[in-house]
C-alpha cells in the first residue's frame, strides 16, 4: 500500500493507496472522527472491495495528518475531501467509476459531497444518524445528510449501534450486522455485506 500525501485548501492529506490489477472500479473510503485508517470495519471494506476488483484508496484528513484528534469542522471536512478526491480522479484513480464512503463522520462526508465528486454510488459504514444523549432533548437527527445523497447508497449498521438506525430508501439499502457503532463484532458479515452490494454497483 502506498501513501501519497496531497495539498487541500486545510493542509495536507495523506492517501493510502491499495491498487488492484485491471481495476472495473474504485472505493474511496474516509475515517471515523477520532479514528484512523486502519480501523477493523474499513480494513474489512477494502478487503471485500478488492475481491470486486476495486482499487481502494484510504483517505487521512488534514486533521489527523496535523496530528490533531478533534476533526475540523464539517466544511473543512467536505472541502478537503473534495480536493483530494479530484485529485485521484485527474491521476491515480484515472478513469474509473468512483463510489465514495466511509464510517462514522466519513460517512457524512462522503454523502454531503457525492455530488461535488461524482461519485456513482456512497457506502456508509455505521453511519451515526443521531448523537446519544443522556440528558436534554434529543440531538437532531442527520438523515437529510442520506435523503440529499442521489445515487445508490449502502449503510452498514450494527444492531446495537447507540447512533441508532438508519432507514431504507428509495435508492438506498441498509444492511444490519451483529454488533454497536464499532462494526468489531461480525466483521466476516460486514465485508460480505459490501462485497455483495460492489457486485451490484459495477454491474
Amino acid at each position: 500500500m502506498a501513501a501519497i500525501e496531497i495539498d487541500t485548501p486545510h493542509g495536507p492529506a495523506r492517501v493510502h493507496l491499495a491498487p488492484v490489477a485491471d481495476p472495473q472500479a474504485a472505493l474511496v473510503l474516509g475515517h471515523g472522527a477520532g479514528g484512523g485508517v486502519s480501523a477493523p470495519d474499513l480494513v474489512a471494506a477494502t478487503k471485500a472491495a478488492h475481491a470486486e476488483r476495486f482499487s481502494v484508496a484510504l483517505v487521512e484528513q488534514p486533521y489527523r495528518v496535523a496530528g490533531r484528534l478533534s476533526p475540523a469542522p464539517a466544511n473543512q471536512l467536505d472541502a478537503a475531501w473534495i480536493a483530494v478526491v479530484d485529485r485521484l480522479r485527474a491521476n491515480e484513480l484515472r478513469g474509473l467509476p468512483l463510489v465514495t464512503g466511509g464510517r462514522s463522520s466519513g460517512a457524512r462526508v462522503a454523502c454531503r459531497t457525492a455530488q461535488a465528486t461524482g461519485a456513482v454510488a456512497v457506502l456508509c459504514l455505521a453511519f451515526p444518524l443521531q448523537p446519544p444523549r443522556r440528558t436534554g432533548p434529543p440531538a437532531p437527527s442527520r438523515l437529510d445528510e442520506l435523503e440529499a445523497v442521489p445515487v445508490p447508497t449502502l449503510i452498514v449498521q450494527g444492531t446495537g449501534d447507540q447512533f441508532g438506525l438508519p432507514p431504507a430508501g428509495a435508492h438506498r439499502a441498509v444492511v444490519q450486522v451483529k454488533g454497536n457503532h464499532s462494526l468489531r463484532s461480525d466483521l466476516p458479515a460486514v465485508g460480505a455485506a459490501v462485497r455483495e452490494w460492489l457486485a451490484t454497483v459495477a454491474r
